[in-house]
């Protein structure tokens, strides 16, 4: 495998959201990108990107649009590429939410919300979408700005493992990079680079 036929995944974690407290995973709201300083980083530290995916959250095309001026409102949106739906959950204010820090990693990856998705059902989405990306875009360096779960299921399409990804920290506005390799490997170059 020559490593100049790989895809250059690079996962940005939208900007921060007013949430005031509540659980939000599908529910579209809106970023705030006021952060100059990590926009400039972000853009700096990234460049210019051949293709930039987005799920299509108004969160991520307005990061997108950010870092990018011109580019967030001509980028492609991947709806597989959606936050977790945590069904009955969303709206709650997270003070209210089951304690689940209890179970163990595979336990709470297999865990779903009423009317909603478990991690595992979202890594099970994500998967064969990052990997159609890695495949459609071989040698070029591809920004997906999407969700902390995204970027924590294409994790553990990376290793191998879903629950084992759920231990990563994923921030708002960090990098997360990772090469689609030819033939369907995966390397983790870095995650949950952040402005200094």
């Amino acid at each position: 495998m020559q490593t100049n036929e790989a895809t250059e995944l690079v996962l940005i974690r939208h900007a921060p959201v007013q949430s005031n407290g509540l659980l939000y995973g599908r529910t579209d709201l809106p970023a705030d990108c006021s952060d100059g300083v990590k926009i400039s980083w972000l853009r700096d530290a990234l460049g210019t990107p051949d293709t930039v995916i987005c799920s299509p959250a108004q969160r991520c095309l307005q990061t997108a649009e950010a870092i990018w001026p011109g580019q967030g409102a001509a980028a492609q949106t991947k709806p597989a590429l959606w936050e977790q739906d945590f069904g009955a959950w969303e709206g709650i204010a997270y003070a209210d939410l089951p304690d689940l820090g209890t179970l163990a990693l595979a336990d709470l990856a297999a865990h779903r919300p009423p009317n909603g998705e478990s991690f595992a059902d979202l890594c099970a989405r994500i998967a064969p979408e990052i990997a159609q990306i890695g495949a459609d875009h071989c040698g070029q360096r591809v920004a997906v700005v999407a969700h902390a779960g995204t970027i924590r299921a294409t994790l553990a399409l990376a290793m191998g493992t879903v629950p084992a990804a759920l231990s990563f920290e994923v921030a708002p506005l960090s990098i997360t990079k990772i090469l689609a390799l030819p033939g369907g490997g995966f390397s983790v170059q870095g995650v949950n680079q952040c402005a200094e």
